[in-house]
């Protein structure tokens, strides 16, 4: 007879992993693994990365998912590598070469070329996004061989660092605003300099405040200990740190757990996003013209019971 598996026991976790993603791997099969090593009922990422690209991952479990905008709204980080001379038909290594050039610029020309894109810039969206055109990606058509007209959208630079320079390789770290493509920016750098450029490695190494050093890998992860990777959580307001805090007592903190609002003094904490604490870490909320404290996501820590599947 064969022998019958265990049944997975997915528990109520609740909290944010920084995980270090692998090259090679999509962004959603490193998450259903860092969801199954730590046995969590509920999970969602912040941001893909694209296979290519490694670093830094936050995977959110349980109630901390009902914060994930935070991220995904969030500046993003960059260590990229550009390989000048040649451009593919995905913008990185992974497609074919279509245009080689040769490379005749200097490192001061690099420098200044990358410095011409700091600041709000017009970016087109690559044709190998996952950005959608009636209902479908739009690397579904560029499978096909179908170009579809992209609108250009504004973005931030906020810094942008030439680390190194060893033609035709150029090494920059990138601070930028969300729904800023890397391959696209090195595509446009290579195209200021005139001899076109792909994207040969990427690596997150920041999410607003979340930093790669303090993330782990999927091997690490899943070398400890069951009840040891729970440990490497962040708690849920972590995502909220940026924020004022509100503390609420008594019938304030009761009618805010309910979902109604909550009169604030005059000249408290200013209007706006806050995160509010009762006796434990209550939700997100926001503090209104008329000083009434309203709740935009509510935690539930007690979200159900574990499931066997």
């Amino acid at each position: 007879m064969n022998e019958q598996r265990p049944r997975k026991v997915w528990r109520q976790v609740h909290g944010v992993l920084l995980l270090d993603k692998p090259d090679g791997m999509t962004s959603n099969t490193a998450l259903q693994k860092a969801r199954r090593a730590c046995s969590a009922a509920k999970a969602g990422h912040t941001g893909t990365l694209d296979p290519m690209a490694t670093g830094l991952l936050p995977v959110l479990f349980g109630e901390a998912t009902k914060f994930s905008h935070m991220l995904l709204d969030a500046d993003k980080t960059y260590r990229a590598t550009l390989r000048l001379g040649s451009t593919t038909t995905t913008g990185d290594r992974e497609g074919e070469v279509i245009v080689e050039r040769d490379v005749s610029c200097c490192e001061a020309d690099v420098r200044a070329a990358a410095a011409s894109f700091l600041g709000e810039i017009e970016q087109v969206p690559p044709m190998y996004s996952a950005l959608k055109h009636e209902g479908k990606a739009l690397y579904d058509y560029a499978r096909q061989g179908i170009e579809i007209e992209r609108k250009s959208r504004r973005i931030t630079i906020f810094e942008l660092e030439v680390e190194s320079v060893a033609l035709p390789d150029v090494t920059i770290r990138v601070r930028c605003s969300k729904g800023t493509y890397i391959r696209t920016l090195a595509e446009d750098i290579g195209n200021t300099l005139g001899c076109g450029a792909h994207l040969v490695a990427l690596r997150r190494i920041a999410t607003g405040d979340l930093m790669l050093e303090h993330a782990i890998s999927l091997a690490e992860l899943e070398a400890l200990d069951e009840p040891l990777r729970e440990t490497r959580l962040l708690p849920p307001d972590s995502l909220l740190a940026h924020l004022p805090v509100v503390q609420l007592m008594g019938e304030m903190e009761q009618r805010f757990s309910h979902g109604n609002p909550v009169r604030m003094e005059q000249g408290g904490v200013p209007h706006g996003e806050v995160r509010v604490y009762g006796q434990h870490f209550m939700g997100l909320g926001r503090i209104r013209e008329d000083d009434t404290l309203r709740a935009v996501r509510l935690v539930a820590w007690h979200g159900g019971p574990d499931v066997v599947a």
